[in-house]
């Protein structure tokens, strides 16, 4: 209690309330009620005698102390109302208000408020969301384009009954049909390929080899190469897919080489032409003018563009020196620049391009029952890296009952055949 003895709160000498570190007023202590004490018995003195017993006098009276000063009762402060030390003034410390509410806790001990996670947005804002939306819109498309793609290619099954074992990389039997299957008269007229003889012919055979590592390489395989056909013996390679269609191809290839045939492909005379057309043309440097009638080409030395039309005549004339063996360097020529054309950014991007070419040259592809349009993207982009080209080593012209074949170089074929298993 201070020294005047009100409240109870200490105060300084003027009166004011003493405060704590804190800004907030310190109690009194109470100080306990100071009994009198009563007086000392003295003794009498040592000569004295009594003779009477001391006669009880009148009690003296008891001493009385003031009241206790009632204790000073403040509201309970409001739920919205500041602590104490919110009353500090910071430029006057001895500044205290008149009244200060009593802070009556009546919930408990203080719970620390729960710590809410951000949200995390999965739509990006701004230039990136409509990124995003853009890309997402474009996967979607190209997801449709090829599974539409994939529903229009023809199949067949073109897998041999018997098999050699497994051998290293992929390969790809790749076929030219003669077919004038699905041609108009116009069609006919326009590309010079002369009436419809049906689906028994092949005009190009090659094996597409990807190896785990390294660059592709594209094998030639003259169509008269003289080879023992399975079930049928010894005759010009291509008699094995007029007789037996893509799987008695693919066997005799098998059989031929010792390479494992993985995947299938086939394209016609129209679907050729069509697919150059759609990308615009293919660009091609031949190394002397050719004039075949019977191909309806007319073409000069040194870089030009092929349309559908000239392009085709361009890989089926023999009208050269070595005839079928500079077609089937031609034909690997021409098969690279169509791949690299087709799935360059100016064909890829371009939508009055890419659908044209997948509208028109899809639909007559043939491929084995097991592959897919996806499987042919990967060839193509397996090639714009760079491709070997080579053709199986020949030794000799004969001619025989079926008429002229060729006959190949059993060592140095071998030779080639081991470098590719």
């Amino acid at each position: 209690m201070d020294s005047r003895g009100q409240g109870d709160f200490a105060r300084d000498s003027q009166g004011r309330p003493i405060l704590d570190r804190y800004g907030r007023p310190v109690r009194a202590r109470r100080q306990a009620a100071q009994r009198p004490t009563p007086p000392r018995r003295t003794s009498p003195p040592a000569d004295s005698t009594r003779i009477f017993p001391a006669q009880p006098g009148p009690a003296a009276p008891r001493q009385q102390f003031p009241p206790a000063a009632p204790r000073q009762q403040f509201p309970p402060r409001p739920q919205n109302q500041p602590s104490p030390q919110a009353y500090q003034h910071p430029g006057h410390i001895g500044h205290v208000p008149q009244e200060l509410p009593q802070v009556v806790n009546t919930q408990g001990p203080p719970q620390r408020p729960r710590r809410r996670l951000p949200r995390i947005r999965l739509r990006p804002r701004g230039c990136l969301g409509s990124l995003f939306t853009m890309f997402a819109v474009i996967l979607v498309l190209v997801g449709a384009v090829t599974l539409w793609a994939d529903s229009q290619l023809n199949r067949v099954d073109a897998t041999p009954e018997a098999r050699v074992s497994n051998t290293a990389g992929t390969n790809w039997l790749l076929v030219g049909s003669d077919s004038r299957q699905g041609l108009s008269e116009e069609d006919i007229n326009r590309l010079g390929t002369g009436g419809d003889i049906g689906v028994g012919r092949t005009d190009t055979i090659m094996v597409l080899h990807l190896p785990r590592s390294g660059e592709p390489t594209l094998l030639s395989i003259p169509r008269d190469s003289y080879v023992n056909i399975p079930g049928w013996g010894m005759d010009k390679i291509n008699a094995a897919f007029t007789v037996g269609g893509p799987e008695l191809l693919a066997q005799t290839v098998e059989e031929s080489t010792g390479l494992r045939v993985d995947h299938y492909a086939e394209i016609g005379m129209g679907g050729l032409a069509n697919m150059v057309d759609a990308i615009g043309g293919v660009e091609m440097c031949p190394s002397e003018p050719i004039q075949d009638p019977l191909a309806n080409l007319d073409i000069q030395a040194g870089c030009q563009e092929f349309d559908g039309a000239t392009a085709l005549g361009y890989v089926r004339t023999r009208a050269t020196a070595m005839g079928d063996l500079d077609r089937v360097v031609r034909q690997r020529e021409f098969f690279s620049a169509l791949l690299s054309t087709a799935t360059s950014p100016g064909t890829l991007l371009n939508p009055f391009r890419v659908i044209p070419m997948i509208g028109d040259a899809v639909g007559t592809f043939t491929v084995g029952e097991g592959d897919h349009v996806w499987h042919l993207g990967r060839l193509a982009l397996a090639m714009r890296g760079g491709t070997q080209t080579e053709t199986v080593p020949i030794a000799t012209f004969a001619d025989y009952d079926v008429g002229n074949v060729v006959i190949w170089d059993d060592y140095a074929a071998e030779e080639l055949f081991s470098s590719l298993r």
